[in-house]
């Protein structure tokens, strides 16, 4: 039986290090990357992947364009920033055959907007549970072990999730599940908490969480997510089987706020990649993270005041009318629904 031909779209620490590895295992892969200078290094030196699976240089085939591909893909791992994903997705579409499938690794929850692009019974959800960041141009570091989950938004297509599991333990173990928007939205709530407020606060996960005003925010957005949940009939799984968002909400105000300090020691150095982007003057996700619980309560007819305060706080900043720092945290757009 012929090699699934693979393409890998975005190389950035996940993009980059599912191709790396892939093609360390003897896959079929291409990796598009937009930077002439990394793909000029990958081909010439390799892809440098370090971390907590070892030192590795990978050399496989890249290109600065999706148009350059090779021909047609039976897989597609969509790796872009969301931001990019909608005009990424239609350029991928003369790659795709009728029973190709693409498998969105972005943060946040892309797959109904991907859906609309390259067809619903064509995409694979994935949560990407472990830790990765950018070096350098072709140097990627894989700073924390975990798994993926993947599933189907189409039931229909379910059959061939064992062709993408195979490909993706290639790096790390696989769990397939039924309902993959539910597990998702898990990983969205709590990206949706870490992420934004470290990019209107500009501080690091420890010395956020620190902050009672902030840890306060962090209980009313996940409040507000799963009002939405509730409503929508989600039953959402804890975010890497150990954060439970129903027992978060059982016992007195008092040990939220101990299990949100000891998250924020545990991970203390944890700079928002949402930052990172506004400080590199580049537009952020936060619409498919805290802007998609707040679409999600619209439709739905649940208030979702604060993470809507905290978009807008993010498209003041990224516009310029807003600096970043501590004081977002105790802006009244979101101390006034404490």
């Amino acid at each position: 039986m012929a090699k699934p031909r693979i393409a890998v779209v975005g190389a950035g620490a996940v993009g980059g290090i599912v191709a790396g590895f892939a093609a360390k295992a003897g896959c079929d892969i291409e990796l598009v990357c937009k930077h002439p200078e990394i793909v000029r290094k990958i081909g010439e030196e390799g892809l440098r992947i370090s971390g907590v699976r070892g030192n590795h240089t990978i050399k496989l085939p890249a290109v600065t364009r999706i148009s350059d591909l090779s021909g047609p893909k039976d897989v597609v791992f969509h790796a872009t920033k969301a931001t990019d994903l909608i005009s990424a997705a239609r350029e991928i579409l003369p790659f795709l055959k009728d029973d190709s499938l693409v498998v969105s690794l972005q943060n946040g929850i892309c797959e109904e907007a991907l859906s609309e692009v390259v067809g619903r019974e064509r995409v694979v959800g994935c949560v990407v549970g472990w830790g990765a960041t950018m070096e350098g141009p072709a140097e990627l570091v894989m700073t924390s072990m975990g798994e993926f989950v993947i599933g189907c938004l189409d039931k229909r297509s379910e059959s061939r999730l064992g062709e993408v599991k195979e490909i993706l333990e290639t790096i790390l173990p696989v769990t397939v599940t039924a309902d993959i928007l539910e597990a998702l939205y898990s990983k969205l709530i709590i990206n949706s908490c870490i992420t934004a407020l470290g990019a209107i606060s500009g501080l690091t996960l420890g010395e956020m969480l620190r902050l009672k005003q902030a840890r306060k925010i962090f209980i009313r957005i996940v409040r507000e997510a799963m009002d939405v949940a509730d409503t929508l009939g989600l039953k959402v799984p804890p975010y890497a089987n150990k954060f439970d968002y129903y027992n978060f909400f059982k016992g007195p105000d008092w040990k939220r706020h101990l299990v949100i300090r000891l998250m924020g020691f545990k991970y203390r150095r944890l700079k928002s990649s949402m930052l990172q982007s506004l400080e590199r003057g580049r537009p952020t996700e936060i619409d498919f993270l805290n802007g998609y619980i707040g679409s999600k309560g619209k439709e739905c007819g649940v208030a979702t005041p604060v993470n809507d305060s905290i978009v807008e706080m993010i498209k003041e900043i990224e516009r310029g009318s807003r600096s970043i720092g501590i004081a977002n945290v105790r802006d009244e757009k979101v101390a006034a629904f404490q």
